[in-house]
């Protein structure tokens, strides 16, 4: 493929081209995008709105002189499509093409860089020319651990998205290796799916979508059915899922800014409820979703009296300890010392979140740490059996730590003494073969002077 062959016509010859084989692909058919395809891709799925799209690409002016080129830097440019990221242009042309396919554009100004131009590169009002290659393209990763995508297939209105407490109107359609197993229209509070049968996965998409939008979600198991799977679907364990999901409609809950205090602390004792609730039939992701609800609305706040401010305060130390509980049963060992600490700020004698940070911290094998805090325990409660095994734990494990210890570091003296003594006698042997060669040429020079004497 040659970059520049088709880039070297003039503003004439190239307009005549793009006539001549072009394809207006802007959504007005107003002209003001041209494709041709130099190339084609390979068959299958084209990229969507918001997915992570790597291309390449040469930009030149009509006239012939090159402004801009991935190829030159040898690096491909990434980007997410359809988000305002990049010219107009390329958010449209990208989306028609297939991967491997090279294509050439024609682009008037309101799709380029248009009366502003690109100061010192891009002239005000110019049409511009590139050849773009679509490298690759991948879904939307919503979830620092990877376990939802999205790929949107058709873009929501508006600039607003449901959050947690929002009524959400969805229409879903369920599949597990390519088999249709769920297709219903639902309404659920966000945060609360798990009540009508929405995976997890479905529900914390739901505060990055718009109303009316339409796309489908990758869903690893932890975000789907889990372990146990879903047996009325005939879906079994550790099973990866794909729901296409419909927003049609949502009523935002208010937000925390919106609610005065007195509102907020009726509203978390239903709250704490539904957490409990999850958290008793082993829902945990769905109970710290309310536990985090309640904090987000008291943490900052400050009661008018002693008693209001006792109501925050155990609502923050109870919900924070059963946040510490949640991530405990889920390994989420940081976030447990992190919410344990958060609650020992307010209450450096609470028994429980001493207990559950010694518990995180032992199982990071911060052994003296973890002792550290049963030993506190038991300095608030002398009779809790509980930490008193813990700490026999921690003391054993700091011996085992120790014995280990001591091996690595006798086989490491080991090792050094080894190659000392080695290097020794490598040392000695070389001596010792200079002492002889030195011996051997006295004796020879002995000899001579016998003979010479003779």
């Amino acid at each position: 493929m040659t970059t520049d062959k088709d880039l070297s016509l003039d503003g004439q010859s190239a307009t005549v081209m793009f006539a001549v084989r072009g394809v207006d692909i802007t959504p007005n058919k107003d002209q003001g995008l041209i494709k041709v395809v130099k190339r084609q891709g390979v068959d299958g799925d084209r990229p969507m709105i918001g997915d992570k799209v790597t291309v390449h690409y040469t930009g030149k002016l009509l006239h012939g002189k090159k402004f801009d080129s991935s190829r030159d830097r040898k690096e491909p440019f990434s980007f997410n499509l359809g988000k305002g990221q990049v010219i107009k242009a390329w958010d449209i042309s990208v989306l028609s093409m297939q991967r491997g396919e090279v294509c050439m554009l024609l682009c008037k100004p309101e799709y380029a860089y248009g009366s502003v131009g690109s100061p010192a590169k891009i002239p005000p009002n110019s049409s511009l020319l590139f050849e773009m290659e679509l490298v690759s393209f991948e879904g939307e990763v919503l979830t620092d651990d990877g376990g939802i995508t999205r790929r949107i297939k058709v873009k929501g209105d508006g600039y607003t998205n449901p959050n947690d407490g929002a009524r959400v109107d969805v229409h879903l359609e369920g599949s597990c290796g390519g088999r249709l197993f769920d297709s219903r229209d639902v309404r659920f509070t966000v945060g609360e799916a798990e009540d009508k049968g929405v995976p997890l996965g479905v529900d914390r998409a739901m505060e990055k979508m718009q109303r009316g939008e339409c796309c489908i979600l990758y869903l690893k198991p932890k975000y789907g059915f889990g372990r146990e799977g879903k047996p009325e679907y005939k879906i079994g364990p550790n099973k990866d899922i794909v729901y296409e999901v419909t927003l049609k409609d949502f009523q935002k809950a208010k937000e925390s800014w919106e609610m005065d205090l007195n509102e907020k602390l009726d509203l978390a004792g239903g709250v704490k409820h539904k957490g409990n609730q999850y958290f008793k039939a082993g829902r945990l992701h769905q109970a710290v979703i309310q536990y985090q609800r309640i904090i987000s609305w008291l943490e900052m706040e400050c009661g008018a009296g002693m008693e209001q401010q006792k109501k925050i305060q155990d609502f923050l130390l109870t919900s924070q300890n059963n946040l510490a509980l949640c991530f405990l049963r889920l390994k989420e060992y940081s976030h447990v010392v992190e919410n344990c600490n958060k609650v020992i700020e307010l209450d450096g004698r609470n028994e429980k979140a001493l207990y559950r940070r010694g518990e995180a911290r032992l199982l990071r094998n911060e052994f003296s740490l973890a002792m550290g805090d049963f030993q506190h325990v038991l300095q608030i409660n002398n009779s809790n059996r509980a930490a008193r095994a813990q700490i026999s734990i921690c003391q054993r494990k700091i011996r085992e730590h120790h014995e280990q210890d001591k091996r690595i570091y006798a086989n490491m003296f080991q090792k050094f003494a080894e190659h000392d003594a080695k290097v020794g006698k490598m040392k000695r042997r070389r001596d010792d073969g200079v002492k002889s060669d030195e011996n051997s040429g006295v004796g020879i020079k002995r000899r001579r002077r016998s003979q010479d004497c003779a």
